[in-house]
């Protein structure tokens, strides 16, 4: 059954044993504002688009939290090492996002999901998490349309910032998405400068 809306998403993703017990994982270890984000929801919402009966490997599995109290990189090496000890069959990866601006040179964050609005692109910018009492959540902050309809665009920040916009161009050429899932329509920077960016 392919997937037209956010209800179609999360039950999806309930569906999915691994998907529940890498949320419950993450759930466990009581991060403040935390998400896990980015290609593990995208590629299932492109897999079951695709009608894939097999999971798309992922290279790493994004667990993204803000606590601006303590952004020291080892602080999230922690975190992934308790992760790595409850799975060790996850590739797990732990970001602070109070911390995260500085890769991009930009304003600090605000939260897990204003960091998550400045992710490159909008299908990326995804994350699903449990609350306390078990049930799913999604967090979209441009929307799920582009990832439904399989088209890859750059986020706000990514067109109006020249510096970002290479870096966006750079990682669509080496991800090589269309090979994995050859219905992905690409979006250029350079296509955007004729279309009205106020309908972003």
């Amino acid at each position: 059954m392919l997937i037209h809306t956010e209800e179609d998403l999360l039950r999806a993703v309930r569906e999915d044993p691994w998907m529940m017990n890498i949320l419950s994982a993450a759930r466990a270890l009581m991060l403040p504002d935390s998400w896990v984000c980015a290609g593990f929801v995208r590629s299932k919402v492109w897999d079951v688009q695709h009608g894939f009966t097999e999971r798309t490997p992922l290279a790493d599995i994004d667990v993204i939290y803000y606590d601006s109290s303590d952004i020291r990189e080892e602080t999230e090496k922690a975190w992934e090492a308790q992760l790595r000890a409850a799975d060790p069959s996850i590739p797990w990866s732990v970001k602070n996002q109070a911390r995260m601006h500085v890769v991009n040179d930009i304003p600090p964050y605000t939260s897990s999901v204003d960091g998550m609005s400045k992710f490159p692109e909008t299908a990326t910018a995804l994350g699903l998490s449990l609350d306390e009492h078990g049930n799913l959540r999604l967090a979209a902050p441009h929307g799920i349309r582009d990832v439904i309809q399989m088209e890859l665009r750059p986020t706000p920040s990514f067109i109006t910032n020249r510096q970002l916009y290479f870096i966006y161009e750079k990682r669509i050429a080496s991800k090589n998405w269309r090979l994995l899932w050859p219905r992905v329509q690409i979006t250029a920077v350079g296509q955007l400068a004729q279309e009205d960016r106020n309908t972003w």
